[in-house]
C-alpha cells in the first residue's frame, strides 16, 4: 500500500520542516535513507546507556546533584537533535533518492516505536526518582510511560484503520521540550529541577500535566474524529467493528498485566529495578506494535494475543503469588533478556525477508543482482 501521511503541526510546518530542507542538502546522494534512520536510533541508544552507566537507579540528580557530569548532558541534547533531525529527513532523503520502499517505512516506524520508550527512559535521569523531597516516583514514571506508548499505539491504530498516519503534534513538541531540557540542566545544573518554579509546583509537575493534557485533549480526540471521518466517507479500512479495534487487545492485556505485576509485586519490583523494568515495558510494547505495524502494511489481520503475553502472564502470576520468593529481580532480569534478544531477532528477520522480497538492500542503495 502507498504510503500516506499528514502533518498539521504548526511547529513542524513553519519552523522545523524549513530546518529540515536545508539539512538535507549536506546529505550526500549515495547515503541509503535506512542508515539515517539506523544511526539515529543509535545515538539515542549510545546515550541511552550513557546515562545508565551514571544513573543506574535514577537517584543521581536527586542525591548528589554533579554525580552525572555537565558534558553528559550536553552531549544528550546534541545525540536528541540529531536523532530528532535524521528521523525528520529519511523520508525526505528516500524520496530525494527515488528510494522509498515498504521497508523504509516499516524500518522508521519499527524503530520509532521502541525509541519512544528509550527517549522517556532517558529523559527520567534529568528529574530523578522521589527521595521525599522532589523527584519523580517511580509509579509516575511508569504512568508517564505508559500514557507516552498510548499516544504512539493510537496514532498506528489510526493508521491501521484510515490508511493514512496523521502524524501525532506531541511529537514535534516532545523532541523540542526534551532538547531544552537538555540544554537547561547542561546550563544549570539539575538543582533546576528541584526548586518549585510557579506557585509551588516544579517543572516536572508541569511536564506531567501538560503530557496527560495533550493526551486526553488532542491525540486521543484526534485519532476518534480521524476514524469517525473515515467511517462517513466509507473509507475505512476495515469493515467490522472486531476488526477495527483487534490490534488495541494485546497491547491492552500488556498494560494490563504489566500494572497487576506493578501493584502486586511482593517484593516492590518497580522500586527495586525501575530501569530494567521500564526497558522491559518498552520491549514488550514495542514488538507488539511492530506486529500492527506490518499487518497495517501488508493489509492482514493481527492476531489477537501477541505472544509475549503468554511467558508474561506466567512470570506475573508467579511473582505476585509469592512462588518466585527473592529471585524476582532475576526472574525479570532473564525475562527482559530474552523479550530484548526476540524483539532484535524479529527485526533482523523481518528485515531481511523484505529486502529480499523487494530485492534490496538495507543500508545500501545499490540493487540486489537476481540470482
Amino acid at each position: 500500500s502507498q504510503y500516506s501521511a499528514v502533518d498539521t503541526n504548526p511547529l513542524s510546518v513553519y519552523i522545523m520542516q524549513p530546518i529540515w530542507n536545508k539539512i538535507i542538502k549536506i546529505v550526500p546522494l549515495w547515503i541509503a535513507p535506512n542508515l539515517l534512520t539506523f544511526s539515529g536510533f543509535v545515538m539515542i541508544l549510545v546515550n541511552y546507556f550513557l546515562i545508565s552507566f551514571y544513573d543506574w537507579d535514577y537517584t543521581a540528580s536527586g542525591t548528589s546533584p554533579g554525580l552525572v557530569p555537565t558534558w553528559v548532558w550536553l552531549f544528550s541534547a546534541l545525540t536528541t537533535f540529531c536523532a530528532y533531525a535524521l528521523d525528520s529527513i529519511d523520508g525526505k532523503h528516500a524520496r530525494r533518492t527515488q528510494s522509498s520502499t515498504p521497508l523504509g517505512e516499516l524500518f522508521d516506524h519499527g524503530l520509532d516505536s521502541w525509541a519512544t520508550s528509550i527517549f522517556v527512559l532517558s529523559f527520567f535521569s534529568v528529574c530523578s526518582r522521589d527521595n521525599g523531597k522532589t523527584g519523580v516516583s517511580v509509579y509516575t514514571m511508569y504512568i508517564y510511560l505508559s500514557i507516552v506508548l498510548f499516544n504512539f499505539m493510537c496514532s498506528h491504530w489510526e493508521k491501521y484503520n484510515t490508511g493514512v498516519l496523521f502524524l501525532p503534534w506531541g511529537y514535534d513538541i516532545s523532541q523540542v521540550v526534551l532538547i531544552a531540557a537538555y540544554l537547561l540542566t547542561g546550563a544549570v545544573g539539575v538543582e533546576v529541577w528541584q526548586k518549585p518554579f510557579l506557585f509551588g509546583y516544579y517543572i516536572t509537575d508541569a511536564l506531567v500535566i501538560l503530557l496527560i493534557g495533550f493526551s486526553l485533549f488532542l491525540s486521543l480526540p484526534q485519532t476518534l474524529y480521524n476514524i469517525h471521518r473515515a467511517h462517513l466517507k466509507k473509507t475505512l479500512k476495515n469493515d467490522s467493528l472486531y476488526e477495527g479495534l483487534l490490534p488495541l487487545v494485546s497491547p491492552l492485556l500488556l498494560f494490563i498485566l504489566l500494572t497487576v505485576w506493578v501493584v502486586l509485586s511482593p517484593g516492590n519490583i518497580l522500586a527495586k529495578q525501575p530501569r530494567v523494568f521500564l526497558w522491559m515495558v518498552g520491549v514488550t510494547f514495542s514488538n507488539i506494535i511492530c506486529k500492527v505495524i506490518v499487518c497495517q502494511m501488508s493489509s492482514t489481520r493481527p492476531e489477537l494475543f501477541h505472544w509475549f503475553l503468554f511467558p508474561l502472564a506466567l512470570v506475573v502470576y508467579a511473582a505476585i503469588s509469592g512462588l518466585l520468593g527473592w529471585t524476582e529481580e532475576a526472574v525479570l532480569a532473564v525475562f527482559t533478556a530474552l523479550v530484548t534478544a526476540a524483539h532484535v531477532h524479529y527485526g533482523v528477520c523481518v528485515g531481511r525477508q523484505l529486502s529480499e522480497h523487494l530485492n534490496i538492500y538495507i543500508f545500501s542503495l545499490k540493487k540486489r543482482v537476481q540470482e
